[in-house]
């Protein structure tokens, strides 16, 4: 009897690992070998042509400190500056945006349901080259929005937005912004969650409705505000196809959209540096894990998670 249990289960194990291989095929070939392969080609010179030679360090080196024979990768480090400043502006920004606009949608109103779904269409179309193609076009010296503070404003020696190294990275922020349809919806759950009790007996003690958004709608979406924090971080350092259609490619002006993926880019596929490009790749992995473990670190005392913790 125990013989014939122990086959059942080794059958029953058997069939579970057979429905798990597909996965775990795609898993080991698309994902974690080509993983493995770019760290190796992080210690080569390789630019496809010919067969990667193994330069151990170099790579690194010349980010951050240079060789003797090669200096300091400057434009390395403006495109970590311009990463870190597009993340920094445009994520809080964007979900401020998003929780202010999630709240006058946890209304009951009429046709609040197609409220909801055209709110949420420029993150389906945020992404796209057309609208990134648009953008360049509203924010040109004759676009949209000049002729607009030209005609309602009466201003004039307006400049080119877009081709302005001083302001060119802030129409792409405001593009991210404009994206925050996923966070809205996902902040819209998270107020429709939160008990009608909870404001009902505060009102009874008197307190008003921005006593009632800091004492009650923000602790109770901590966790969900932490989650959509960490999420849009993590894909604003990875932003490429904005900064790439607006500049045309190039990360200008004067490097001033150069993001750090649009320069890997470059590099791996304008100068076929590959060995370097996917240097620049998992020190991006580096960069976001660090800041997500950071992240986690301090939501300790600033997460409520409705458990006492």
């Amino acid at each position: 009897m125990v013989d014939l249990h122990r086959k059942k289960v080794w059958k029953e194990n058997l069939s579970s690992y057979a429905f798990l291989v597909p996965w775990l095929l795609g898993f080991l070939v698309l994902t974690l070998y080509p993983m493995m392969y770019s760290l190796y080609l992080s210690f080569t010179k390789f630019n496809i042509r010919t067969p990667p030679v193994w330069i151990g360090l170099r790579n690194y080196l010349v980010m951050f400190a240079g060789t003797d024979a090669i200096p300091m990768d400057e434009r390395f480090l403006n495109s970590v500056f311009v990463t870190f400043k597009f993340v920094f502006i445009s994520v809080p920004l964007k979900l401020i945006f998003a929780l202010a606009v999630a709240m006058l949608m946890n209304k009951k109103l009429k046709m609040i349901g197609l409220y909801r779904a055209l709110y949420y269409i420029p993150t389906l179309l945020g992404g796209s080259v057309a609208i990134a193609v648009l953008w360049r076009r509203l924010f040109a010296g004759d676009g949209l929005i000049n002729m607009i503070l030209r005609g309602v404003f009466g201003l004039e020696n307006l400049p080119a937005w877009i081709s302005n190294p001083t302001y060119s990275l802030y129409t792409l922020i405001l593009l991210a912004v404009w994206q925050f349809g996923s966070p809205m919806i996902i902040f819209l759950a998270g107020l429709q969650q939160i008990p009608r009790e909870y404001y009902e007996a505060s009102s009874v003690d008197g307190a008003g409705k921005v006593r009632q958004f800091l004492a009650i709608t923000l602790p109770s979406l901590s966790p969900i505000i932490f989650f959509n924090f960490v999420m849009q971080m993590i894909s604003a350092f990875q932003s490429f196809t904005q900064a790439f259609i607006v500049s045309g490619g190039s990360g200008g002006p004067l490097d001033s959209t150069m993001f750090y993926s649009l320069y890997l880019y470059i590099k791996g596929f304008g100068f076929s540096e590959m060995g370097y490009a996917a240097a620049m790749a998992w020190v991006l992995l580096l960069i976001i894990a660090g800041l997500t473990a950071v992240s986690f670190k301090a939501s300790g005392n600033l997460v409520s998670y409705g458990s006492g913790e």
